[in-house]
C-alpha cells in the first residue's frame, strides 16, 4: 500500500462570521493506489502564505510521500520536519506540515476503517462541547446582542466574542465601550452560560496596565478567559498579568510547536492554553501538545475556526484528551463547513457527538473544492 498523489489547493470563500468578508485555507488532497483518499487543512488566510504552503507541500514535501506506506505516519511527520531545517519548523513550514499530518491521519482511518479517535488510543467522552465564536460588530451593538442572545437560546455553553467589523473599531480600543459592551452580553446571555472576550492584543497592543485595568473593569460581568490580553511573545508581561488579576488568562493560538508551548508553561503565562491543529503541525504535533499540558494539569480549548476538517479534527483530539475544554466553532452556516463536506457537524443541546465514521468523520465534496480554488 502506497501513496500515489499528494496535492494541494487553495480555497477562497466568503465567510459569514466575518461580515461576509472572503478568506482563504489551503487543503491537501492525499490518495493511495486503492484510491482512498485523506484530507487535511492549513489555516494560512492570507495569498502570499497560501501559495507559499502549496509550493511547499507540492514541490518540497509531495516527493518525499509519494511511494510511502501511508499508515507510517510518524515516520513520514518526522520526515518532513527534518526535511524543513533550512526555513524552519514555523511559519508556512508549520502550515503545511499540519494540513498534510492532518490529512494522513484521514486517510489511515478510512484504510483501516477506524475514526481517527481510535487511532489515538480511544475516547474519553462521546460529545464535546463547542464555543460559539463570532466577530464583533462594534458599530451594531444590536446585532452583536442579538447574536449572543441567540447562542445562549440555542444552548450553547461557552461563547465568544473578539474583534470587529472594521479595524479601526474593534474590542480593546475603548474602554468605555468595551465595559458596556461586555456589561450588555452578560445581560443578554444569563448567568449560566461562560463568556470569553477575545482582545487579540497582537493587533490593539495592550500594556501590562491596560490588560489589568481591563480584567478589573469585567469582573462583574464574570469572564471564563480573557484571551490574548498582551501581545503572544511578551511571556514576561503575561507572567506580571496573572500576579495582579484574577480573571483566567488565555493564549497560545499562535504558537507553532511543542517548544513554543514548553516555553508558555515554563514562563507560568496561562491558565488556559490554546492551538490550532491546522497550524501546529497537525494531530500529531497538536497531541504532543496536548499530552505535555495534561502532564502540567492544564485544560485547553482549541481553535478550529476554519474548516470541517479542522473542526473533525479538534473533536477527535478532545474526546481523546482528559484536559480538554472546548473548542471556537462557527454557529451559522459557512461555505467551509456546511458546503465543503456532506455530513457537517451540528451543535445539539450545546454539544456535537463524536462521531464513528473512519477517518475524520466527514466526507469532502471535491466539486465544493473546485468551486472556491483559487
Amino acid at each position: 500500500m502506497r501513496i500515489t498523489s499528494v496535492k494541494a489547493v487553495t480555497v477562497r470563500y466568503p465567510e459569514p462570521h466575518d461580515h461576509n468578508r472572503p478568506r482563504l485555507l489551503t487543503l491537501v488532497r492525499i490518495a493511495d493506489e486503492n484510491g482512498q483518499v485523506g484530507w487535511g487543512e492549513a489555516i494560512t488566510m492570507f495569498m502570499g502564505a497560501c501559495r507559499a504552503t502549496e509550493a511547499i507541500v507540492n514541490e518540497d514535501f509531495s516527493p518525499l510521500l509519494i511511494g510511502s506506506d501511508p499508515l507510517d505516519i510518524a515516520g513520514l511527520h518526522d520526515r518532513l520536519k527534518r526535511h524543513g531545517w533550512w526555513y524552519g519548523p514555523q511559519g508556512v513550514a508549520a502550515m503545511a506540515l499540519s494540513a498534510v499530518d492532518m490529512a494522513l491521519w484521514d486517510l489511515k482511518g478510512r484504510i483501516l476503517h477506524q475514526p481517527v479517535w481510535s487511532l489515538l488510543g480511544g475516547k474519553l467522552r462521546d460529545h464535546v462541547v463547542p464555543t460559539a465564536c463570532i466577530h464583533l460588530d462594534m458599530d451594531d451593538p444590536e446585532w452583536t446582542l442579538n447574536e449572543f442572545r441567540s447562542f445562549a437560546e440555542e444552548g450553547y455553553r461557552y461563547v465568544k466574542g473578539g474583534w470587529g467589523s472594521r479595524p479601526d473599531n474593534v474590542f480593546g480600543q475603548d474602554r468605555r465601550q468595551d465595559i458596556e459592551l461586555v456589561r450588555r452580553i452578560r445581560e443578554a446571555i444569563g448567568d449560566n452560560v461562560d463568556l470569553a472576550m477575545d482582545a487579540l492584543a497582537a493587533r490593539t497592543r495592550w500594556d501590562v496596565k491596560t490588560a489589568a485595568q481591563r480584567c478589573g473593569d469585567f469582573a462583574p460581568y464574570r469572564l471564563k478567559w480573557l484571551e490574548e490580553p498582551l501581545p503572544p511573545t511578551d511571556l514576561e508581561g503575561h507572567v506580571a498579568l496573572r500576579a495582579l488579576v484574577n480573571t483566567a488568562i488565555g493564549t497560545g493560538e499562535q504558537e507553532w510547536n511543542l517548544e513554543g508551548y514548553r516555553r508558555l508553561l515554563r514562563y507560568g503565562a496561562v491558565d488556559l492554553v490554546q492551538m490550532d491543529p491546522a497550524r501546529t503541525q497537525g494531530i500529531t504535533g497538536t497531541r504532543a501538545i496536548i499530552q505535555l499540558l495534561a502532564a502540567e494539569h492544564k485544560p485547553f480549548s482549541l481553535h478550529t475556526w476554519s474548516s470541517a476538517l479542522c473542526t473533525a479534527a479538534g473533536i477527535a483530539l478532545q474526546a481523546n484528551s482528559s484536559n480538554a475544554l472546548t473548542f471556537d466553532h462557527k454557529p451559522h452556516p459557512s461555505p467551509m463547513q456546511h458546503e465543503l463536506v456532506d455530513n457537517p457537524w451540528e451543535v445539539k443541546n450545546g454539544m456535537i457527538a463524536v462521531r464513528d465514521e473512519p477517518g475524520l468523520g466527514v466526507t469532502v465534496r471535491e466539486d465544493v473544492v473546485e468551486k472556491y480554488a483559487v
